[in-house]
């Protein structure tokens, strides 16, 4: 019996869409799959929604997570901190499939951090200078927070249909609103178009909720809440007997965060010796190969 109940939400789905889920051929493999699930995770005294029932690898998630705050959109940036999760979508071969010939092996195009902090300004290579350039969504929300927190419109939007074509893989993770409740309390709401729940889903449910934590310590709100849709949830053919395995084991009680610097000046100021995660050993390694 799982110890942990936000955790068994997340198991249930999984347990759901290999069970039920419906049959779909897609670009890259047939998966089993359903539509508009949704999952919440407390984030009060400083939880952190790491699954237990497997090992997350939660720093690399957090330097995927820096480097889109950065801006960056350069897969040689997270292969200097030794993240490879972008590798299958940054080969020539890969984006030669998607008809960017024009950019050099590596460069992803306007990617999540471009649309962050210079949204839908016009794209040219990864090194380029974008500074003033295009729309800080990021910053933007930072200055909602800060001066007008019963907004209805704190959004970060990184679904940009006029540069698609341009990046190496559409936004998967699309549509983040916050709203702040009247005891100063910061609720992260995510929208994902298209979840893989085998690998994709334990980082996404991990990396907003350090970005609402962050988000919380940047602008002096404490971390409510993450609340999680999905419209296309799937499982893989190829994670299904490793999910299976994994909805066996047994899980623990989410770790907790700690922001450890004093507040910042600047959002892509933190470092990722700034967030101390506690009490977190994770369950053991459940092995699924990346699908690009």
């Amino acid at each position: 019996m799982s110890k942990n109940i936000e955790e068994t939400q997340y198991l249930e789905m999984a347990g759901r869409i290999i069970d039920a889920g419906n049959i779909e051929t897609g670009r890259n493999g047939v998966t089993r799959c359903l539509y508009g699930e949704k999952m919440e995770f407390s984030l009060e005294n400083n939880a952190l929604p790491l699954l237990t029932s497997k090992k997350v690898a939660w720093r690399t998630c957090l330097r995927e997570l820096l480097w889109f705050i950065s801006g960056s959109t350069s897969n040689h940036d997270l292969q200097k901190k030794k993240v490879k999760i972008w590798d299958g979508n940054s080969t020539r071969e890969f984006l030669d499939s998607r008809n960017l010939h024009h950019l050099e092996e590596g460069d992803l195009g306007p990617v999540y951090g471009h649309q962050w902090r210079h949204f839908n300004a016009p794209y040219t290579r990864h090194d380029a200078d974008y500074a003033g350039q295009g729309t800080d969504q990021l910053q933007t929300v930072i200055d909602q927070l800060k001066n007008d927190r019963q907004s209805r419109r704190i959004i970060l939007c990184a679904w940009n249909p006029a540069q698609l074509d341009e990046m190496a893989l559409p936004p998967c993770h699309a549509f983040v609103q916050f709203h702040v409740s009247e005891n100063s309390k910061l609720i992260c709401c995510l929208y994902q178009r298209s979840g893989d729940v085998g690998l994709g889903v334990p980082f996404n449910i991990a990396s907003y909720a350090f970005l609402t934590h962050l988000l919380a310590h940047h602008t002096g709100l404490k971390a409510h809440k993450l609340i999680h849709f999905i419209g296309n949830a799937h499982v893989y053919e190829t994670h299904v007997e490793a999910l299976k395995e994994q909805l066996m084991n047994p899980t623990t009680v989410f770790p907790t965060l700690n922001i450890v610097s004093p507040r910042k000046d600047n959002i892509e100021d933190y470092v990722e010796e700034d967030f101390v995660v506690v009490g977190y050993t994770g369950g053991k390694v459940v092995k699924m190969d990346m699908v690009a």
